[in-house]
């Protein structure tokens, strides 16, 4: 493994490349990492052979699945490169790149302008708060339109985007740029640029273009106003000093171009963020929570030290890889640190800066650099490292609820433990799958932010564990319950060559209101029943409870009231007076008009104006009660009850009917009787299931 220099704060940046799948991140990525000589030929992520773009999933499916991280020398300058994933079933990645990130790079794709998943990510860049720039990529591509795409901008993410360069031409014609702060022109030769003269064609549109951006500046910087509106020349260091303190505050987003597989616009790009984004201690503090309260980190080596750990994967023959974001003070190789979240002392051996699948070691991390390590002994994704003098916690990363959830069961028998410690494995890289067993369902349920999500996670329980697994519908959790008033005897009488079995019980079966749950009454009078034997009876009804009437599943919100029976003095016994009660529950419930119950959902659909027509037809047509809609700005909020076993594979409908605009939460509401028609289904699968297992 190679070495790396030591950085300095002030010479760190560290910046999330995000954007829509397709958009040319990771091409850009590869280009930066390519001219900075960082790697040494210009890869192809659709080949699998990009820095940030490399795993067997990710060339079968085309697009970027994890975060990976990479880095640039520009100049003096080290850029940490954190590459996300564009679609929406990845969000964890995405999450986690920009929780470690100071600033953030937003790729537009010149052709398809602004996204679903450039609104989303660009949601996550305003929610944090990062100064931020657009790229806008595949200038060279057919149909690029660059004027388009910087008017989507303007309208659907921000008006504060200002362009601080133009492309000339655009498709096969796109050859170079024309930058708005020296009004230069120049043109791409392979991977270098020629100045040339201002296109005519250009002249006036280039004016316009430098004459807002010049004006936008000024308005930010009171000093820099007065001067323009005097006339008085605004330099270049002044202009560019000016829109970096605006893009800190928010104000401001400049917008670039190029075409990321030829390495065009690259280089100027590089050279301006290298000016306009923030150092880790030109951003404000982050806000870590010690012993004594809360403790401010300035990202400088005079704090003490505390790193976030943002991501875990493992890799054969290396094991676990840790991923850290120092926030405060440096951290030499070896140093013993403690995880604060599980109180457990960890050596960081190896010390390293990512470079995509490789690791360069390093001597030392200074305050605000990303680094990772491997084979720590019990560590994972958000907890803090922190000197064991100085016990510090930082905010954990905001990872999603997994809103989809699918049965899954091994191919080859025997294989159940081997699918219980990969996932949880895979939990451990992947916080956003969620794995767990249903005991009531005698069911494995795996939980992931979308059908792609979960695909991939079971290609890779295959690739890196070598399980083979089904997935399979869950299983929904009905209830049953009666609506009538019954009663029936239990009499269990068994004889047998030397003692036998004498329970005897009389019970009043009565319906609850919803929610109730389950109820005993004890009215034996007399000592029909001795004192002893009634909690058996208790006993044996809620066993023969949890077995059902109708379709094996539990009865809920009733009372069972235990009135009347008989004994023997010498064959009675706890064991039959439990079978009695099953029994008296059993014949008095046939008679109580039995009823299946199902789970419903309060479900909150969040979508733009334009598709609450289709989302409502759409909730109604898997049995939901719309219960209103609300005006949240430029988009609706549509609340509903939807029946928990209509809402299999919703995320991805609603993707469908949004276009990928829509989104989602759900929550427990109640159980409520299902329609006859419905439930008729439930029993008879339920019948067949049972005869099936008879028949094995």
């Amino acid at each position: 493994m190679a070495s790396a220099p030591i950085v300095s704060t002030d010479r760190l940046r560290n910046v999330a490349v995000v954007g829509h799948g397709g958009a040319g991140k990771s091409q850009l990525v590869d280009a930066i990492c390519y001219l900075a000589g960082t790697t040494k030929r210009l890869g192809d992520p659709r080949q699998g052979t990009a820095v940030t773009s490399f795993t067997p999933e990710e060339v079968a499916h085309a697009t970027t699945i994890g975060l990976h991280l990479a880095h640039a020398f520009w100049g003096e300058v080290k850029v940490n490169l954190l590459d996300t994933p564009g679609y929406l079933d990845f969000v964890g990645e995405t999450l986690a790149g920009l929780r470690v990130a100071d600033a953030a790079l937003v790729v537009v794709n010149a052709v398809n302008g602004v996204e679903v998943g450039t609104e989303r990510v660009w949601s996550y860049v305003q929610q944090r708060g990062l100064p931020a720039a657009f790229f806008v990529a595949h200038m060279d591509r057919p149909y690029a339109d660059f004027d388009g795409a910087f008017a989507q901008i303007r309208e659907v993410l921000t008006p504060k985007a200002i362009p601080v360069e133009i492309p000339i031409g655009s498709g096969e014609s796109f050859q170079g740029l024309v930058n708005l702060f020296t009004e230069e022109a120049v043109r791409f030769e392979g991977e270098k640029l020629v100045p040339i003269p201002m296109p005519p064609e250009l002249e006036a549109r280039e004016h316009e273009h430098w004459q807002a951006l010049i004006e936008t500046i000024a308005a930010t910087d009171d000093e820099l106003l007065e001067r323009y509106l005097e006339g008085r020349e605004i330099t270049l260091d002044e202009a560019l000093l000016a829109l970096k303190n605006a893009m800190l505050r928010g104000e401001l987003v400049p917008v670039f171009c190029g075409a990321p597989a030829r390495t065009w616009g690259v280089r100027t790009l590089m050279d301006a963020l290298v000016r306009l984004f923030p150092s880790p201690q030109e951003r404000p503090p982050e806000v870590a929570e010690g012993r004594g309260g809360p403790v401010e980190l300035r990202n400088l080596n005079t704090d003490p030290f505390a790193a976030l750990v943002f991501k875990t994967t493992s890799e054969p023959h290396v094991g676990e890889l840790t991923y850290f974001r120092l926030f405060g003070g440096p951290v030499r190789s070896g140093t013993e640190v403690l995880n604060a979240a599980r109180g457990k002392s960890e050596k960081l051996a190896h010390l390293a800066i990512p470079l995509g699948r490789e690791r360069l070691e390093v001597e030392e991390l200074r305050a605000g650099d990303i680094g990772v390590v491997a084979k720590l002994r019990d560590t994972h994704t958000n907890d803090t490292l922190c000197a064991p003098s100085i016990p510090l916690q930082l905010s954990p990363i905001p990872f999603p609820e997994p809103d989809l959830a699918v049965g899954v069961e091994p191919v080859s028998r025997g294989d159940e433990e081997r699918i219980s410690a990969a996932l949880h494995k895979l939990h451990e890289e992947d916080p956003t799958l969620r794995a767990e067993y249903d005991p009531e369902l005698g069911q494995t349920l795996l939980r992931g932010c979308g059908e792609l999500h979960l695909e991939v996670q079971v290609e890779r329980l295959k690739r890196k564990f070598h399980v083979d697994v089904r997935l399979t519908e869950p299983r929904v959790p009905y209830r049953e319950t009666i609506r009538k008033v019954a009663e029936a005897q239990g009499k269990y009488k068994k004889q047998t060559g030397g003692r036998g079995q004498y329970g005897d019980a009389h019970v009043r079966l009565k319906p609850l209101p919803r929610g109730s749950g389950y109820r005993f009454v004890d009215s034996i009078v007399g000592g029909v029943i001795p004192r002893q034997y009634i909690p058996s009876v208790d006993k044996g009804i809620q066993e023969a409870a949890r077995r059902g009437i109708l379709a094996g599943y539990p009865v809920v919100d009733f009372e069972a009231e235990c009135f009347f029976g008989s004994y023997h003095e010498v064959d009675s016994s706890d064991i039959a007076f439990q079978i009695a009660g099953s029994l008296a529950f059993q014949n008095a419930a046939q008679k109580a008009d039995p009823v299946l119950l199902e789970p419903i959902l309060e479900v909150e659909v969040q979508t733009p104006e334009e598709f609450v027509g289709d989302v409502i037809g759409d909730l109604s047509s898997r049995r939901g009660r719309i219960l209103g809609i609300e005006a949240l700005g430029r988009t609706q909020r549509v609340r509903a009850l939807v029946p928990q076993a209509e809402m299999t594979k919703y995320s991805s409908a609603l993707r469908s009917l949004t276009q990928g605009r829509g989104s989602y939460t759900q929550r427990f509401h109640g159980y409520e009787e299902m329609p006859p028609a419905e439930a008729q289904k439930v029993i008879e699968q339920a019948r067949r299931a049972k005869e099936e297992v008879a028949a094995r």
